[in-house]
């Protein structure tokens, strides 16, 4: 029987807000995939995103703000067999999660980040968040904001980041197309998710957003598929090109590379049995008890520490 995605859940969203977009895209995509739901697990922080494991049928785990990387990070390393999406707002990735953002870049774990990017602390009222431009003033802002914007493609691009992309919620047939090729790319992925809030931005709105879109798949020359050591630099300058721009906005894939190890693989040169046998699938117990006692450890312990002295 064709597995159903979605749970029977009331989603509270506001109307017309861009997460349902996003929603309609993952749910999509694990569709089109066939994703097994047992091996999938979606993380999230706190905003409203962070809704969205709750309506989906698969594992998931809702944590704290600014968290769902290092819980994603955890869940991936100690089973790496897994499916693990992280979806999370720009408050939550780029404020107070920005260091676990960039961690996962440089890991280069296959993990894959939906960022849902719209300018604004949407659950506690409409703050700016690190994606508003200077000088901007929203629905909520007293006065205009008074800090320089984040842009998330350059910060995944210069992280490391092997798979880094633009998508927009309201196009949901891009979108869920965009989250298939990350979720088939093999390395950390980051999908920044332009998503209208129709509560607190009323700056950039479905309309503002829809005259100045463009797709980079359409132009004839685009290729972010790095295949060599020497087209490198020049398709990593020329993603960081293109996410400069500003009168228009392009969506879809800015870089994909193939050549780096993940960090899983990494891991595996040390510990050859890792990814057959990861820490999840070890055995830790008999009937309840453990393999091993307190007492066997702390000598097993003591004599690692006399190997290291010696």
């Amino acid at each position: 029987m064709e597995h159903e995605y979605r749970t029977k859940l009331w989603v509270d969203w506001c109307p017309g807000c861009g997460n349902y977009g996003i929603l309609a895209a993952l749910t999509q995509a694990l569709k089109e995939l066939k994703i097994n739901p047992q091996n999938t697990v979606i993380v999230s922080g706190i905003g409203c995103s962070g809704k969205i494991p709750h309506y989906i049928n698969v594992n998931g785990v809702h944590t704290l703000h600014g968290r769902a990387i290092p819980f994603a990070t955890g869940i991936k390393l100690s089973n790496p067999n897994l499916t693990v999406i992280v979806n999370g707002g720009d408050g939550d990735l780029l404020g107070i999660g920005a260091g676990h953002l960039v961690a996962l870049g440089r890991r280069n774990i296959d993990i894959k980040v939906l960022l849902h990017n719209n300018g604004v602390y949407g659950l506690t009222k409409g703050q700016a968040s690190p994606t508003l431009p200077i000088k901007i003033k929203t629905k909520a802002l007293i006065r205009e904001n008074i800090h320089e914007n984040i842009n998330p493609i350059t910060i995944a691009l210069s992280s490391g980041y092997t798979f880094v992309a633009r998508s927009y919620a309201m196009d949901v047939k891009h979108l869920k197309q965009t989250i298939v090729s990350a979720i088939n790319h093999k390395g950390a992925s980051l999908i920044d998710i332009l998503q209208p809030c129709v509560t607190y931005n009323d700056i950039y709105t479905r309309e503002y957003y829809e005259k100045r879109i463009y797709k980079l798949e359409e132009l004839e020359d685009w290729d972010p598929i790095v295949n060599s050591e020497e087209e490198r630099r020049d398709k990593y300058l020329r993603a960081i090109e293109k996410a400069m721009e500003m009168e228009n906005i392009p969506i879809g894939i800015f870089y994909q590379e193939k050549l780096k190890t993940t960090f899983e693989e990494r891991i595996s040169q040390r510990i050859p049995t890792y990814l057959q046998k990861p820490p999840a699938k070890q055995k830790i117990h008999e009937n309840g008890r453990p393999i091993i006692s307190l007492t066997e450890f702390k000598k097993i312990f003591k004599n690692k520490i006399i190997e290291v002295e010696e």
